[in-house]
């Protein structure tokens, strides 16, 4: 009980569901967020997740959540599950062709870095290092 009171205390946000990826992809990173600084134990990951749910997301959880004998779903079975359904490939690719293809333009460097860091999310591979990151910079 200690673990829900501890991720209650968190403030964690409910995830409705929906047509936004991003504000899907924004509510994933921030649960994660919460499940690190609490150092949250694996076993508890998958139902404190589903606790979140409201309205679409909870109707979305009914349809695919394991029933009667089957056995537990685990969080990367989770995590794929959601992110087929509220971030599509597709979706994920534009936003990293958006990154590859950010140029300063009319930004000053500043505006430029901070889009730079908003991007830099959905191309990780692109910016896994800190070389890599100054060459796409």
């Amino acid at each position: 009980m200690d673990i829900i009171c501890q991720f209650n205390k968190l403030k964690p946000r409910k995830f409705h569901g929906g047509a936004d990826p991003l504000k899907y992809e924004e509510w994933k990173r921030k649960l994660e967020n919460l499940f690190e600084i609490m150092d949250c134990p694996y076993q508890y990951k998958v139902a404190l997740t589903t606790y979140q749910f409201e309205g679409e997301a909870e109707y979305w959880w009914d349809t695919v959540k394991p029933r009667g004998d089957e056995n537990p779903m685990a969080w990367e079975r989770l995590m794929g599950l959601l992110d087929n359904q509220y971030y599509p490939r597709d979706v994920q690719r534009i936003k990293e062709r958006e990154f590859l293809s950010l140029k300063q333009g009319q930004m000053s460097v500043m505006e430029s870095a901070a889009k730079f860091n908003e991007l830099s999310r959905f191309a990780p591979r692109q910016v896994n290092t800190e070389e890599r990151k100054m060459d796409h910079f």
